[in-house]
Protein backbone atom coordinates (compact mmCIF):
# COMPACT_ATOMS: atom_id res chain seq x y z
CA UNK A 1 0.00 0.00 0.00
CA UNK A 2 0.99 3.44 -0.88
CA UNK A 3 0.90 6.33 1.31
CA UNK A 4 0.09 9.78 0.56
CA UNK A 5 -1.10 13.15 2.60
CA UNK A 6 -2.08 15.62 0.23
CA UNK A 7 -5.88 15.57 -0.13
CA UNK A 8 -6.49 18.89 -2.34
CA UNK A 9 -5.95 22.40 -2.07
CA UNK A 10 -9.07 25.53 -0.45
CA UNK A 11 -11.69 26.37 -2.68
CA UNK A 12 -12.56 30.33 -3.65
CA UNK A 13 -15.41 31.93 -4.10
CA UNK A 14 -19.22 32.11 -3.91
CA UNK A 15 -21.32 34.33 -1.57
CA UNK A 16 -22.36 32.91 1.77
CA UNK A 17 -25.64 32.07 2.87
CA UNK A 18 -27.15 32.64 6.00
CA UNK A 19 -26.19 30.13 8.29
CA UNK A 20 -26.65 27.10 6.06
CA UNK A 21 -23.98 25.87 3.41
CA UNK A 22 -25.15 23.47 0.84
CA UNK A 23 -22.07 20.92 0.06
CA UNK A 24 -21.42 19.39 -3.32
CA UNK A 25 -23.16 21.37 -5.59
CA UNK A 26 -21.56 25.32 -6.96
CA UNK A 27 -19.08 27.68 -5.65
CA UNK A 28 -17.69 27.48 -2.55
CA UNK A 29 -17.14 30.28 0.18
CA UNK A 30 -13.88 32.43 0.21
CA UNK A 31 -11.18 32.05 2.40
CA UNK A 32 -9.52 35.03 3.96
CA UNK A 33 -5.48 35.99 3.28
CA UNK A 34 -2.68 36.94 5.56
CA UNK A 35 -3.41 34.73 8.22
CA UNK A 36 -6.72 36.46 9.54
CA UNK A 37 -9.93 35.47 9.79
CA UNK A 38 -11.77 36.61 7.07
CA UNK A 39 -15.54 38.73 7.20
CA UNK A 40 -17.26 35.63 5.94
CA UNK A 41 -16.13 33.36 7.67
CA UNK A 42 -16.97 35.60 10.91
CA UNK A 43 -20.17 35.93 9.54
CA UNK A 44 -21.23 32.37 9.14
CA UNK A 45 -19.56 31.80 12.62
CA UNK A 46 -22.17 33.88 14.34
CA UNK A 47 -24.75 32.60 12.13
CA UNK A 48 -24.15 28.89 13.07
CA UNK A 49 -23.68 30.10 16.74
CA UNK A 50 -27.63 29.63 17.44
CA UNK A 51 -27.41 30.51 20.92
CA UNK A 52 -24.72 33.12 20.75
CA UNK A 53 -22.50 31.47 23.04
CA UNK A 54 -19.44 32.23 21.11
CA UNK A 55 -19.10 28.77 20.60
CA UNK A 56 -19.86 26.19 17.96
CA UNK A 57 -21.18 22.42 19.31
CA UNK A 58 -21.59 19.67 16.40
CA UNK A 59 -25.52 19.95 16.93
CA UNK A 60 -25.14 23.83 15.91
CA UNK A 61 -22.14 22.86 12.51
CA UNK A 62 -24.93 19.87 11.89
CA UNK A 63 -27.82 21.86 11.39
CA UNK A 64 -25.81 24.45 9.50
CA UNK A 65 -24.14 21.76 6.55
CA UNK A 66 -26.53 20.28 4.22
CA UNK A 67 -24.90 18.26 1.37
CA UNK A 68 -25.95 18.07 -2.11
CA UNK A 69 -28.82 16.12 -1.73
CA UNK A 70 -30.80 18.76 0.89
CA UNK A 71 -29.72 16.29 3.44
CA UNK A 72 -27.97 17.66 7.05
CA UNK A 73 -24.33 16.58 7.67
CA UNK A 74 -24.06 13.21 9.32
CA UNK A 75 -23.47 13.24 13.22
CA UNK A 76 -20.94 11.37 12.50
CA UNK A 77 -19.37 13.68 10.23
CA UNK A 78 -20.14 17.20 12.32
CA UNK A 79 -18.42 15.08 15.59
CA UNK A 80 -15.42 13.98 13.50
CA UNK A 81 -14.59 17.75 12.58
CA UNK A 82 -15.43 19.12 15.53
CA UNK A 83 -13.57 16.79 17.61
CA UNK A 84 -10.37 17.20 15.55
CA UNK A 85 -10.12 21.17 16.02
CA UNK A 86 -11.69 20.63 19.80
CA UNK A 87 -7.65 21.24 21.28
CA UNK A 88 -9.08 21.40 24.96
CA UNK A 89 -11.51 18.96 24.21
CA UNK A 90 -14.59 21.35 25.70
CA UNK A 91 -17.26 19.82 23.11
CA UNK A 92 -17.36 22.92 21.20
CA UNK A 93 -15.17 25.37 19.37
CA UNK A 94 -14.40 28.76 19.42
CA UNK A 95 -13.80 31.20 16.68
CA UNK A 96 -9.93 30.57 15.80
CA UNK A 97 -10.39 26.99 16.16
CA UNK A 98 -13.71 27.70 13.54
CA UNK A 99 -11.92 28.99 11.25
CA UNK A 100 -9.28 26.39 10.89
CA UNK A 101 -12.48 24.23 10.47
CA UNK A 102 -14.10 26.16 7.89
CA UNK A 103 -10.75 26.45 5.85
CA UNK A 104 -10.29 22.34 6.83
CA UNK A 105 -14.04 21.67 5.05
CA UNK A 106 -13.04 23.39 1.98
CA UNK A 107 -10.20 21.67 1.32
CA UNK A 108 -12.33 18.15 1.17
CA UNK A 109 -14.63 19.88 -0.95
CA UNK A 110 -12.14 20.60 -3.36
CA UNK A 111 -11.53 17.00 -3.45
CA UNK A 112 -15.16 15.68 -3.46
CA UNK A 113 -15.37 18.30 -6.90
CA UNK A 114 -12.85 16.84 -8.65
CA UNK A 115 -13.72 13.39 -8.59
CA UNK A 116 -17.48 14.10 -8.59
CA UNK A 117 -16.43 13.97 -12.40
CA UNK A 118 -20.04 13.62 -13.60
CA UNK A 119 -21.03 16.43 -11.10
CA UNK A 120 -24.09 14.73 -9.55
CA UNK A 121 -23.02 15.81 -6.03
CA UNK A 122 -22.25 12.62 -4.67
CA UNK A 123 -19.54 10.15 -5.64
CA UNK A 124 -20.27 6.89 -6.95
CA UNK A 125 -17.72 3.52 -6.96
CA UNK A 126 -16.24 4.15 -10.17
CA UNK A 127 -15.85 7.94 -8.89
CA UNK A 128 -14.16 6.41 -5.42
CA UNK A 129 -12.03 4.18 -7.17
CA UNK A 130 -10.15 6.99 -9.28
CA UNK A 131 -10.02 9.15 -6.29
CA UNK A 132 -8.89 6.68 -3.93
CA UNK A 133 -5.59 5.42 -6.36
CA UNK A 134 -4.93 9.20 -6.99
CA UNK A 135 -4.67 9.68 -3.49
CA UNK A 136 -2.25 7.01 -3.04
CA UNK A 137 -3.99 3.73 -2.07
CA UNK A 138 -4.19 0.65 -3.96
CA UNK A 139 -7.07 -1.39 -2.71
CA UNK A 140 -9.30 -4.62 -4.53
CA UNK A 141 -12.12 -4.04 -6.24
CA UNK A 142 -14.10 -5.86 -3.81
CA UNK A 143 -12.54 -3.46 -1.16
CA UNK A 144 -13.71 -0.38 -2.51
CA UNK A 145 -17.07 -2.04 -3.37
CA UNK A 146 -17.19 -2.35 0.26
CA UNK A 147 -16.59 0.90 0.90
CA UNK A 148 -19.03 2.17 -1.22
CA UNK A 149 -21.89 0.24 0.33
CA UNK A 150 -20.79 0.97 3.81
CA UNK A 151 -20.61 5.04 2.67
CA UNK A 152 -24.11 4.54 1.58
CA UNK A 153 -25.94 0.95 1.92
CA UNK A 154 -28.83 1.97 -0.33
CA UNK A 155 -27.04 2.33 -3.51
CA UNK A 156 -23.24 3.06 -3.31
CA UNK A 157 -23.73 7.02 -3.88
CA UNK A 158 -21.65 8.40 -1.28
CA UNK A 159 -22.66 12.16 -0.13
CA UNK A 160 -19.80 14.37 0.71
CA UNK A 161 -20.14 14.69 4.57
CA UNK A 162 -19.62 10.36 4.24
CA UNK A 163 -17.02 11.06 1.97
CA UNK A 164 -15.33 13.17 4.42
CA UNK A 165 -15.68 10.29 7.16
CA UNK A 166 -14.29 7.78 5.16
CA UNK A 167 -11.29 9.04 4.00
CA UNK A 168 -10.33 10.53 7.19
CA UNK A 169 -11.00 6.92 9.04
CA UNK A 170 -8.39 5.75 6.00
CA UNK A 171 -5.76 8.14 6.74
CA UNK A 172 -6.24 7.20 10.37
CA UNK A 173 -5.93 3.94 9.85
CA UNK A 174 -3.24 4.28 7.37
CA UNK A 175 -0.96 6.38 9.67
CA UNK A 176 -1.72 3.59 12.59
CA UNK A 177 -0.67 0.77 10.29
CA UNK A 178 2.36 2.28 9.39
CA UNK A 179 3.49 3.05 12.37
CA UNK A 180 3.37 -0.69 13.83
CA UNK A 181 5.00 -1.64 10.15
CA UNK A 182 8.37 -1.53 11.09
CA UNK A 183 9.62 -3.42 8.23
CA UNK A 184 7.89 -1.54 5.81
CA UNK A 185 6.81 -4.64 4.17
CA UNK A 186 2.51 -3.76 4.52
CA UNK A 187 1.99 -6.57 7.56
CA UNK A 188 1.80 -6.04 11.03
CA UNK A 189 1.92 -8.01 14.01
CA UNK A 190 -0.19 -6.69 17.39
CA UNK A 191 -2.21 -7.40 20.49
CA UNK A 192 -5.35 -7.77 20.90
CA UNK A 193 -5.67 -4.46 23.08
CA UNK A 194 -3.74 -2.65 20.93
CA UNK A 195 -6.29 -3.54 17.97
CA UNK A 196 -8.67 -2.47 20.08
CA UNK A 197 -7.35 0.86 20.83
CA UNK A 198 -6.96 1.70 17.28
CA UNK A 199 -9.73 0.32 15.91
CA UNK A 200 -11.88 3.02 18.39
CA UNK A 201 -9.90 5.88 18.27
CA UNK A 202 -9.82 5.79 14.31
CA UNK A 203 -13.55 5.27 14.35
CA UNK A 204 -14.92 8.50 15.85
Amino acid sequence: MAYNQGYGQPAYGGQMPQGQLEIGHGPYPSIGAGGTIAPQVQQWFRAVDKDQSGFITALELRTALVNAEGQHFSEMACNLMIGMFDKDRSGHINLEEFDKLYTYINQWLAVFKTYDTDQSGAIEEEELTKALSQMGFRFSPEFISFLAKRGDPRGGKISVDNFIVMCVQIQRFTEAFRVRDTQQNGTVTIGFEDFLNIALSCSI
